[in-house]
Formats: C-alpha cells, structure tokens, sequence
C-alpha cells in the first residue's frame, strides 16, 4: 500500500470519527419529546383528563385571577368535553403577584385536590370569577362558601389553605413554569413544545388534531 493511500485512508478514519462524535454529542444533548413533556408536567400534577395512549399531553399554566385565562376557560372546556380522554390535559399554577387573590385562589384549589376535588374547584373559580375576581379584599371566605358547597371538610380544607405544603406545591408549578419560559398566563404547552398561537378551540384544536393524525 502506498504511503499517499495510506494517509488518506487514515485521514478519512479521523474524519469519520469526528462526524460520529458530533451525531452521537447532539444525539444525547438534543432533548426527546418525553423529556419535553415531563418538563413541562409532573407527576403530581392534576390532570383533568388522561390519554391511555399518552400520544396528546397539552398543559396549561394558569392564574385563576387572569382575564385571559377566563377568556380561554371556554375553549379549553369544549376542548376537553371534545376530546374527553383522547387527550390528556393537565393544569399548573402560575399565580401573578399582581393579582390579589390569584395565590389565595390556587391555594384553595390545591386543598380541594387534597380531597380529590381540584377540578370540581377549578370549575367553581373560573365560573364564579367575575364575582371574586380583581377584587382587593380577601376572598378567602369566597373560596370555603365553595369548599362547602363541595362538601369538603372544612377544618381540613382551612388547615391545608394555610400548609407551607400547599404553599410549596404552588410556588413548585411556578417555579417550574419560570423554568420553561412562562411569562404570563394562560401559557400552553403540547408534548412538551410552547403553543404559540391562539388560545382558542381552533387554535388549540388544530394543534391537537395535528399530532392524533401522525
């Protein structure tokens, strides 16, 4: 074998090498889709519906106190009423320090769930908002009128309102909604990807009828 034959074929093993290393370095920097979506959804966080498939994850980081968010409450609603467990849906706190009783509220969500009852409350917030809503007094006895029209226990429910658990809980869905770029609520993700367009039953049903079709 001759000595320029040599070198090339040494030459083409370096550089092959190279463009292993460069495949195999994005291939373990780049992040999967699972890994997406559990960014953006925990474990304990509640979810309104599950997808036995687990093919359509769509999260919501919401304030209950938000304008938008009741604006998008609706067509999330016939969304989900749509897609029932096709798709699963999940809801994160994301409570603005300018609202004042959005961290009152999404604690009083939080103890609901200790009962097993987040989403009957996420109902009762979004449906009564305009009532307690931008409101500068507490509305803290708004939200145990709805604990016992749920038929929560109360001593509980107060007990759990005031936890540092359930305080921790909150600032945890926030804290990881800071971490992904959440800069105002409502804020959708979808299989892990921030949804940029209209938060709206078209806008949200298109992206969800994009990735079920794949």
């Amino acid at each position: 074998m001759s000595t320029n034959l040599k070198v090339t074929l040494g030459a083409l093993a370096v550089a092959l090498v190279a463009v292993l290393g460069v495949v195999l370095v994005n291939r373990a920097t780049s992040p999967q889709p699972s890994a997406a979506v559990d960014a953006a959804v925990r474990a304990d966080s509640h979810r309104l519906s599950t997808a036995p498939d687990g093919k359509v994850t769509v999260v919501e980081f919401l304030d209950f106190e938000c304008e938008s968010c009741l604006a998008a409450y609706p067509h999330v609603e016939k969304l989900r009423a749509e897609y029932a467990d096709r798709i699963t849906y999940a809801v994160r706190y994301f409570p603005i320090e300018s609202h004042p009783n959005a961290f009152n509220a999404a604690h009083a969500a939080e103890a609901a769930a200790r009962q097993d009852k987040f989403e009957e409350m996420y109902v009762k917030l979004f449906d009564n908002a305009q009532a307690w809503g931008h409101n500068q007094q507490s509305q803290t006895a708004t939200f145990e009128q709805y604990a016992q029209e749920l038929g929560l226990d109360m001593a509980e429910f107060r007990a759990d309102v005031a936890s540092p658990e359930v305080k921790a809980r909150v600032q945890s869905d926030f804290t990881d909604g800071q971490a992904l770029g959440v800069q105002g609520t409502p804020t959708f993700f979808i299989n892990g990807e921030k949804f940029t367009g209209d938060p709206t039953y078209d806008g949200l049903k298109a992206a969800v009828d994009e990735l079920l079709a794949q």
